[in-house]
């Protein structure tokens, strides 16, 4: 046992991760923490505004709608210039939008400095998946991608309850103020801070780069893979309310558990290095499928999905994970313009989803969304078997 311990220990220190992964990590947190922070802040925003909730989320869908512009047609731009200077502009702009969003004035303007929220937020977030790429030593690539993923836990498990506190107690103003502080913060690190560095080269149309082998049956796999997630997330909040008759304050342990389990597989990324991404992306969707269909059978039970939650951020980790590696490794000279389109099917697969699912929702109840999204995950998993690795 002492051997093996030394021989993974002599094994990590020749391909240390670079700290540089940890400043990504954070800007997947600050990105996270406005992307989830408008929900739960919604209500203080409406009253403050002089509108309604749903009035409100409006901009929600503006900085969706603006990420996946952004991604699918700027998302080239970080191959011409480097993945380095576009995310330092990138969380600029962010930075910017976000301090917009804290003056406005009104709810169009609000709806408008978050469109430039999410076009900074298009650029930025293929921008740390390439960088993630770029500075992972060989052999521990799912490692390094695994780390920075868990920015989305911090947003989640740490940004969202946050958030609600700070806006209860200080205003939400003040809450678009400190995301701002953060993203200024993150963007002077990216900007210092030691990295390897990705050469630039030329600028891609999403046309060929969606025309790179492989690259379509992916983002086919990615777009039912964020669709089944948004559309069961968007609703599950609703169904312990008005089905199980629970506080809205439950709601809270179903986004921390989910987080917890996302930021928990991080410790086993090691597991997709060692056995490879190429064949392990169809079984995670179909572990991801049955994932759903727990959910399902034990929907009418709050413990029950308390601990379906968890796995199923874990799963959901692994899956995003491996998706990411499988497309930046297609073609290394255009993994800005791909990552692009990532990033762009993922926020038009939040939209579609939450739209689909709302209309399933409405006529069959919860109960049918998870068995819907477990059909979107068989799909998925069909579609990364046919990819080429």
């Amino acid at each position: 046992m002492t051997n093996i311990d030394q021989s993974i220990s002599g094994s990590s220190t020749r391909t240390r991760i670079p700290p540089f992964a940890f400043v990504l990590t954070m800007c997947i947190g600050v990105i996270g923490s406005n992307s989830l922070a408008l929900g739960p802040i919604a209500p203080e925003v409406a009253r403050s505004l002089g509108t309604e909730v749903p009035a409100v989320m409006t901009a929600s869908a503006a900085f969706g709608l603006g990420t996946a512009v952004s991604a699918v047609f700027l998302g080239r731009l970080i191959d011409r210039y480097g993945p380095r200077r576009m995310l330092t502009v990138a969380l600029f702009a962010l930075a910017a939008g976000l301090a917009g969003s804290a003056v406005a004035a009104s709810l169009s303007l609000l709806v408008a400095a978050q469109l430039v929220v999410g076009l900074a937020a298009g650029i930025a977030l293929p921008s740390i998946y390439t960088l993630a790429s770029v500075i992972a030593p060989k052999g521990r690539e799912s490692q390094t991608i695994g780390l920075v993923l868990t920015g989305w836990t911090l947003s989640m498990v740490a940004g969202v309850p946050l958030s609600a506190t700070i806006a209860e107690f200080a205003g939400w103003r003040t809450v678009y103020m400190i995301v701002s502080a953060a993203t200024l913060v993150a963007c002077a690190a990216v900007r210092i801070a030691p990295a390897r560095e990705a050469s630039a080269g030329t600028a891609t149309s999403p046309l060929a780069a969606l025309g790179v082998r492989g690259v379509a049956p992916l983002l086919v796999a990615c777009a039912a893979f964020m669709a089944a997630f948004y559309g069961v997330y968007a609703f599950i909040g609703e169904h312990l309310h008005a089905t199980l008759g629970l506080p809205v304050r439950a709601n809270g342990l179903i986004a921390v558990s989910y987080g917890v389990g996302f930021g928990a597989a991080a410790f086993l990324d090691r597991l997709i290095d060692r056995f490879g991404a190429g064949r392990l992306l169809p079984l995670i969707f179909l572990v991801i499928a049955g994932v759903y269909v727990a959910m399902a059978t034990f929907s009418g039970s709050y413990a029950a999905i308390l601990a379906v939650m968890f796995f199923w951020g874990l799963a959901n980790h692994f899956g995003l994970n491996v998706l990411i590696m499988r497309l930046t490794a297609l073609d290394p000279g255009r993994r800005g313009a791909i990552m692009g389109l990532n990033s762009g099917t993922t926020y038009l697969a939040l939209f579609a989803g939450t739209i689909g699912f709302g209309a399933i929702y409405g006529s069959g109840g919860f109960y049918v969304l998870p068995l819907a999204a477990a059909g979107l995950m068989l799909l998925a998993a069909l579609a990364a078997a046919i990819a080429p690795r």
